[in-house]
């Protein structure tokens, strides 16, 4: 039972362990149709990762009610506020794996995710417009609110139609790529990441592999510009990976979660390039990062149930 002091310290980062879930679960959905997996992992992970949005829903919403402050603070932090688009974000990933099977519900909750991050992407970009950030104030967490735009074609596709999604679309790529520019510059020529933000570099890959799968949804075309948006985000794949020693050194903290969505989103994409090229190469990357993804995500859970047990979780910082 959570008690009153973990409500006032409950992080609005936490709601990147839904993402990291959910993603997992459309990994497994893919599986099935594709791979010939079976479909009670999808099953059980999508009920999971339900009953955790719905749960951090709820509290969250109490630290509202109890907290007015400390909320205010994390919403007006130049780091914590990029987060506040995970909750918008976690709503479009149920809506997608819930799709072809609730797909009344899917459909609410598009519509609810696509309002609230449409309002959070104009809020959180005039906010940066109307204030001064410092450079090191930039990380990969600034991608979540305006690229994570690309997240919602993939239903609303089938919705609204194509040419409604294309604006959607559009933001996301062409922030992704002013975005990019001001973070490898602050990575290169300022002071390096703290240790605590180091997985949120994992956020790279995620633009260009969910560009891809938003590309491939609107114009059912594996042409030249999605093979660079997949190459691009297979580039970063092997780039973090290349790193590996990095971050197996890190302290625990809950952006560990910062590495699951990524993988979840190149390995979807690998099995989206498989779908529409039947390519044994793509299959056998789908094959090989399903595996790495559900490895990261198990290891990922584990560490937190342990921190969760150890209560060094929902704690002043």
């Amino acid at each position: 039972m959570i008690n009153k002091q973990q409500i006032q310290h409950f992080p609005i980062t936490i709601f990147a362990i839904v993402m990291g879930l959910t993603g997992l679960a459309i990994v497994y959905e893919k599986a099935h149709q594709l791979l010939g997996f079976p479909q009670w992992p999808f099953i059980g992970i999508l009920l999971i990762s339900s009953i955790l949005f719905l749960n951090n829903l709820i509290v969250y919403s109490l630290k509202t009610i109890m907290f007015p402050n400390e909320v205010k603070k994390e919403f007006f932090h130049p780091i914590r506020m990029n987060f506040f688009p995970a909750i918008s974000i976690s709503m479009l990933l149920l809506s997608i794996a819930m799709h072809e099977y609730f797909t009344l519900l899917s459909v609410i909750l598009w519509y609810l995710g696509t309002g609230i991050h449409t309002f959070l992407t104009l809020y959180i970009m005039s906010y940066w417009i109307k204030n001064n950030f410092e450079i090191t104030h930039s990380n990969p967490a600034w991608f979540i609110p305006i690229v994570g735009n690309v997240i919602v074609p993939i239903v609303g596709v089938d919705i609204l139609g194509s040419e409604a999604m294309i604006f959607h679309f559009s933001i996301g790529m062409f922030f992704w790529v002013v975005l990019f520019t001001i973070i490898l510059n602050r990575i290169i020529f300022h002071h390096q990441l703290a240790e605590k933000f180091l997985p949120t570099l994992f956020i790279l890959i995620a633009p260009p592999a969910v560009g891809f799968i938003s590309y491939i949804k609107i114009t059912s075309s594996f042409d030249f510009f999605a093979h660079f948006l997949l190459d691009i985000a297979y580039f970063f794949t092997l780039l973090l990976f290349f790193m590996g020693y990095s971050f197996m050194r890190l302290r625990f903290f809950v952006s560990w979660w910062a590495f699951t969505f990524p993988l979840d989103a190149i390995t979807i994409a690998s099995m989206l390039a498989y779908k529409m090229s039947g390519s044994v190469i793509y299959g056998t990357l789908a094959s090989v990062l399903l595996v790495v993804s559900t490895s990261v995500i198990v290891i990922v859970a584990y560490k937190t149930l342990t921190h969760v047990r150890k209560k060094e979780i929902c704690i002043e910082e």
